[in-house]
């Protein structure tokens, strides 16, 4: 049974990495992948920093979907005095690679975000991009829904698949825009851990509706993907601890994520603040739900201005009886260069 399970599957994805993958790479490591979060969040929590993703998916089911990304943004009047708000620019890309047909999808984004100082602990910023992209396809060898054969209850290569692709290769436009809130209460040393910071943001990806289809002729267009959230830091005070909750929800045409979880930071060194020779470390665990499709397990390590992290998914979804709970697994790499403001240091 769990074999014919799977043959359903293995047919159906192809027609799945076509359509479903019309929906917008993800990752569990959200925070940790601004500029697909949030084009506000070029420069609104650090003067600069890069960033590198990498996750696998359904390696436990099928071919696994692969996803590599890569960001950059900074602050361009940091050194300015007096500054009435903060100018930013980034630049991200990912590749995306999803199921058997070789479903290909890079993307290149511009952004240019403007940070208005409200006050000594907030800012309000908006954040616009624009890029380019480009899908292909790799039809040989696919398997179809329309290839399973109910009356041997299994996938057969000799029936026609009945599809037929205008391209295998097409290039679009992308733009979009997004808000983003920032309040940091940098009140105290260090060693009292009394920092807050809060972030808040909502955001529209492609706004302008580019075509998204081998299929058709430009009738089919990429739905615009809807993504808002809320995370903070908060440091318990006189401890070496800290709290780091979020949520974080993006809608997409019929599709929607609802994210939220928790990580612990535990600091394992404040380091040296004359000598330097001493670096801060801090670790962190944390524990993340995708509503209705996944748990997710964090780890995360930090020393001075790097930050790598490990995520992995076990899946909880109707997938569960072929997936053995097998979702997928997650890893990045940031450099940040830390501000550093009345001994208070944002990191996030």
């Amino acid at each position: 049974m769990k074999n014919t399970v799977k043959n359903i599957l293995i047919a159906l994805g192809t027609v799945t990495a076509i359509s479903a993958n019309a929906q917008d790479v993800h990752f569990s490591h959200l925070e940790f992948s601004p500029m697909t979060l949030n084009p506000g969040l070029a420069g609104a929590n650090s003067p600069m920093q890069g960033i590198v993703n990498y996750r696998s998916q359904w390696n436990s089911v099928a071919v696994p979907y692969q996803t590599i990304a890569a960001s950059f943004d900074a602050r361009f009047n940091e050194n300015k005095r007096s500054k009435k708000g903060i100018i930013a620019g980034g630049i991200n890309f990912f590749n995306d690679q999803a199921g058997e047909l070789k479903v290909n999808t890079n993307n290149v984004n511009l952004n240019l975000a403007y940070h208005l100082i409200l006050d000594q602990t907030s800012t309000l910023g908006l954040g616009i991009y624009t890029g380019f992209g480009q899908r292909s396809i790799s039809p040989d060898g696919a398997k179809w829904g329309s290839q399973y054969d109910y009356s041997t209850l299994s996938y057969n290569a000799g029936l026609a698949s009945g599809e037929t692709f205008n391209s295998p290769s097409f290039n679009f436009l992308d733009a979009g825009a997004g808000i983003v809130y920032t309040y940091k209460d940098g009140q105290g040393y260090m060693t009292q851990n009394a920092g807050k910071q809060f972030n808040w943001g909502f955001a529209a990806y492609h706004v302008n509706r580019p075509n998204y289809s081998y299929l058709d002729n430009g009738t089919e267009k990429l739905y615009i993907r809807y993504s808002t959230f809320v995370n903070a830091n908060i440091g318990i005070q006189n401890t070496k601890g800290s709290i780091l909750p979020g949520i974080y929800y993006n809608r997409q045409g019929k599709a929607q994520e609802i994210f939220f979880g928790m990580n612990y930071k535990y600091l394992l060194s404040e380091g040296s603040k004359v000598t330097g020779f001493t670096k801060p470390m801090a670790m962190y665990l944390g524990l993340f739900s995708r509503w209705g499709d996944a748990m997710i397990g964090k780890f995360m390590f930090e020393y001075d201005q790097f930050t790598a992290g490990f995520a992995y998914d076990i899946n909880i979804s109707s997938l569960t009886e072929v997936s053995r709970a097998r979702g997928g697994f997650e890893l990045f790499l940031r450099f940040n260069m830390l501000e550093s403001k009345g001994g208070f240091k944002s990191r996030i």
